[in-house]
């Protein structure tokens, strides 16, 4: 069962690439990877979304997570955690949390950014594609805009899967800038949703993996510092 709190377009919007194209040309292998994301780190945080520096913008998304996290203190794995914005907010929530980055100097940065949750908080340098986590060990699996980078996200997600206890849940934050084959990208069997991935074709890939599904647009300026006009949204999936 899909629960859509409003209808979700079913046309891809078109949006520019901005600084994320080199991460396309160099989608060669994880070392390459790894070494945009570590150059990029010392500017990741300049995003108000990424860095969460903004009062209003940070709580904006710690009553996301609030919302949508178990009420029980929980095992929560994000995924991609970057330098660790969303992981200190999880953690501030009272849940523990293992952070995983391909990136060294993303997870150095999340370390200092999460000092104070030491003793909840695990940061793992691993692909997220095959996490360095025990099978059936966390409640929940967090990925933020990372879905869209993998060579097989469908893959990913079974295997994310796999990570969940009984009674787990998913919390996907995606969305859909621009489509493959636009901005003159066309190498869609290394990065099949480049651009990002609509909320129906992510419904589509998860539903066999979950027992019931909720979408959420995410359309509140607070959340990226700006007015939005492309399609941003949170899926849920419950085991």
């Amino acid at each position: 069962m899909c629960r859509w709190f409003i209808q979700i377009r079913r046309t891809r919007k078109v949006g520019p690439r901005g600084g994320w194209q080199a991460v396309f040309m160099a989608h060669g292998g994880n070392d390459e990877i790894a070494d945009y994301w570590n150059q990029y780190a010392d500017a990741y945080d300049d995003a108000p979304d990424h860095g969460l520096g903004d009062l209003a913008t940070r709580e904006a998304w710690r009553v996301l997570l609030q919302r949508w996290l178990p009420t029980r203190s929980s095992e929560v794995a994000d995924l991609a955690c970057g330098t660790g914005s969303l992981t200190a907010l999880v953690a501030g929530l009272g849940h523990s949390v293992v952070g995983v980055d391909l990136a060294g100097n993303m997870v150095e940065r999340a370390r200092a950014k999460t000092v104070e949750f030491a003793e909840q908080v695990t940061l793992k340098l691993g692909d997220v594609c095959h996490p360095p986590i025990e099978p059936a060990s966390v409640d929940v699996i967090l990925a933020r805009h990372i879905l869209w980078t993998l060579p097989d996200p469908a893959a990913a997600l079974v295997r994310w899967r796999s990570l969940l206890r009984p009674g787990g849940r998913f919390l996907l934050v995606e969305g859909c800038w621009w489509s493959v084959g636009d901005q003159d990208y066309t190498d869609e069997g290394r990065m099949p949703w480049a651009g990002g991935v609509r909320a129906v074709d992510l419904v589509e890939v998860i539903e066999p993996l979950v027992h019931r599904i909720e979408v959420l647009p995410l359309t509140d300026p607070l959340l990226w510092g700006e007015e939005v006009s492309d399609e941003r949204y949170l899926l849920v999936g419950y085991l």
